[in-house]
């Protein structure tokens, strides 16, 4: 069966869809996204993303064509053509195609690209979850306005395929001197003590949909909680680290920059959040 896709207010067959040239995401990674996760055939945590895309958008002035029942529409009928069970779906939103490249913002009447399409993947049975992800650090480049959920994601590539050269799974990235997310994911270190700690919300880092929700999740299950700042050498002692995602969830790190975590094997807090966070997403997909 061939995927099916939407373009533009049309669903096609992938190999048929079609963006210009002169679309500004092509040209200028003029444009946002998000990744909804899809478990038993539902979506998981849609309104928080919805949420995040409307904020992205307000920050770069970028409109959103449509409402987010439209939008809501659009993700439960792609599941229902490509009979889509676990995975996800991709959505991205540029600021369209002028006709022409020009570093100016098009006329108002220039209409956003809506593109969606879905991916199959494991997100239950990941065996990360049992072997434990091995991490490096690298430095940040990104801009400073990490908070915006845009497509301009060279900067994470590099540091991904930085991360596969040195037979990792991803990386921890640095800025003066202190962690601030993982590569395509937020991350998270437990203390001696069993304190969870977390960089805190800014311009520096994205703002999780699935971190947010986490944390609600440590405060219900009464466990200590810091948000600050921490470096790699701090992680290096760390108990436990951990990272949080949309199609990963919780997953436990055993090692940073070739040093073992803990034990080396996925610790009890790591695998209590995600435990409790799973318990989450089968009663909202219900």
């Amino acid at each position: 069966m061939q995927r099916i896709v939407y373009v533009d207010g049309k669903f096609v067959e992938e190999q048929n869809a079609t963006v210009s040239i002169f679309d500004r995401g092509f040209l200028f990674a003029d444009a946002v996204y998000e990744v909804t996760s899809v478990i038993h055939g539902k979506l998981a945590e849609f309104d928080g993303h919805m949420a995040r895309l409307q904020r992205s958008c307000h920050e770069l002035s970028l409109p959103l064509p449509m409402s987010v029942d439209e939008l809501r529409n659009i993700h439960q009928t792609l599941i229902e053509k490509n009979q889509l069970q676990e995975g996800g779906i991709y959505l991205q939103l540029s600021r369209g195609n002028a006709g022409d490249r020009d570093f100016h913002f098009p006329p108002a009447d220039v209409r956003p690209t809506l593109v969606l399409f879905t991916q199959a993947r494991a997100i239950f049975d990941n065996p990360k979850a049992e072997s434990g992800l091995h991490v490096v650090t690298s430095p940040d480049i990104r801009w400073h306005r990490r908070d915006i959920k845009t497509v301009s994601l060279l900067a994470a590539c590099l540091a991904k395929e930085y991360a596969h050269s040195r037979h990792a799974d991803d990386a921890f990235m640095v800025e003066n001197g202190f962690i601030t997310e993982g590569s395509s994911c937020n991350c998270y270190i437990v203390l001696a003590d069993k304190t969870i700690v977390t960089r805190p919300l800014s311009n520096d880092i994205l703002h999780g949909i699935t971190r947010q929700s986490l944390l609600k999740l440590v405060e219900q299950d009464h466990l200590s909680l810091e948000e600050r700042c921490f470096t790699p050498e701090e992680a290096y002692h760390a108990s436990e680290i951990f990272i949080s995602s949309a199609t990963t969830f919780v997953l436990p790190v055993v090692s940073l920059d070739d040093k073992i975590i803990g034990d080396g094997k996925p610790g009890p807090i790591t695998r209590r959040l995600r435990e409790i966070y799973i318990e989450m997403v089968l009663k909202q997909v219900k």
